[in-house]
């Protein structure tokens, strides 16, 4: 019994690792290249705590998802960039935002090489999570239900995000 739980484990894994890889491709795995030595990977759940408020370590560290329509990043229209609320990396331009109707920050396209995909099946169906290439944080959701000219709608939990002008 022992050898067939085994190798049903090793089965899963490959599984997961080939469905990990055709995720979406041409996005960085966020395990390993550029990113894969950065300080904020090292960082423990008590300094994420003491670095985050705790909305924001419950998403980014937890996976947990805010409340819809309680982000005031859903009202940011200015020109900028939105960044990675744990390390400030680059994820999106504010040109690439827009109203999807769904309460959360939503937007056509990404910096690719700043993030990673996995499958996720916490609601019981599958969907590609995203996180940031750097620290790992969760951000949000990916779907083939955007606007042109990708057809994606990263819909992302502001918490997560914060907004530089310019």
């Amino acid at each position: 019994m022992t050898q067939i739980v085994l190798h049903r484990r090793t089965l899963l894994s490959s599984v997961g690792a080939l469905a990990l890889s055709s995720c979406s491709p041409g996005v960085a795995d966020a395990s390993e290249g550029q990113y894969a030595g950065s300080p904020f990977r090292r960082l423990t759940e008590a300094q994420w705590r003491e670095r985050l408020p705790a909305a924001s370590f419950n998403v980014l560290r937890r996976e947990a998802t805010e409340r819809p329509y309680t982000s005031p990043l859903n009202d940011e229209h200015r020109r900028g960039t939105f960044v990675c609320r744990g390390c400030d990396l680059p994820l999106f331009r504010s040109r690439w935002k827009f109203d999807s109707g769904t309460g959360w920050p939503s937007f056509y396209d990404v910096i690719a090489a700043n993030i990673g995909t996995k499958r996720d099946f916490a609601i019981g169906i599958p969907r590609t999570e995203y996180h940031c290439a750097r620290c790992l944080g969760h951000q949000g959701h990916v779907f083939d239900d955007g606007p042109r000219p990708t057809g994606k709608r990263y819909c992302n939990n502001g918490v997560v995000l914060s907004f530089q002008a310019g």
